[in-house]
């Protein structure tokens, strides 16, 4: 992790600019192609949620931009993120979700299979002590029983909450193609539309090339 000079950042003129606003994040959805991922989930008997989770942060991991976070008002830069995600109750008949959280692996394989045993083995809903004190995270949720066509998230109304949000709901086929409803969240002092942008189509390009 290291601290940016925010007076010699090429984006100090935009930062300023949106880090003043009330309510700096802004949300994007869209339909991406999950047809070949989900067909090598399946083949190699992978959970789709856990492997897509690998997915979007191994493609996070590469934009700087998204591994921009700010610390009263000043902003630094993670070398690595990890998911903190929703994950079902254990308990049969809960309707209730816990939040889990996990380091990354190397591997989308190594890390389906430790998240799988980490999330079968936590039994608290909501374990604070995991993600306090800590922002190098991306908050991941999903919503598999309805194709929404947009998504808002509960926020706190604080400049310094930087953590990407991103989301995704029950996948739907149209034609030959599976699409899944996906949803981005970020804050405008540290991304752009061009870096959400770069972003969806770098996971796009990942999940059609994954074999």
């Amino acid at each position: 992790m290291e601290y940016i000079d925010i007076d010699n950042w090429k984006r100090k003129e935009h930062f300023n600019f949106f880090y003043r606003m009330d309510y700096p994040q802004y949300n994007v959805c869209m339909n991406i192609d999950i047809t070949n991922f989900l067909r090598f989930t399946r083949e190699h008997n992978l959970s789709f949620y856990y492997a897509m989770i690998y997915a979007v942060m191994d493609v996070a991991n590469q934009s700087e931009n998204f591994r921009y976070r700010i610390r009263d008002g000043k902003v630094v830069l993670h070398n690595c993120l990890h998911p903190s995600f929703t994950d079902n109750s254990i308990e049969p008949g809960d309707d209730l979700f816990r939040f889990v959280t996990v380091d990354m692996c190397d591997n989308l394989f190594d890390f389906v299979a430790q998240t799988k045993a980490i999330s079968k083995h936590q039994t608290e809903y909501l374990p604070m002590d995991k993600v306090i004190g800590r922002d190098d995270f991306i908050f991941i949720t999903c919503v598999p029983w309805i194709s929404f066509t947009h998504l808002s998230h509960t926020i706190t109304i604080n400049r310094n909450d930087s953590v990407p949000k991103i989301s995704w709901g029950k996948y739907f086929t149209d034609g030959d193609k599976v699409l899944l409803p996906f949803s981005v969240q970020v804050h405008h002092a540290l991304a752009d539309g061009y870096h959400v942008g770069k972003y969806v189509n770098d996971l796009q390009k990942y999940l059609d090339s994954v074999r």
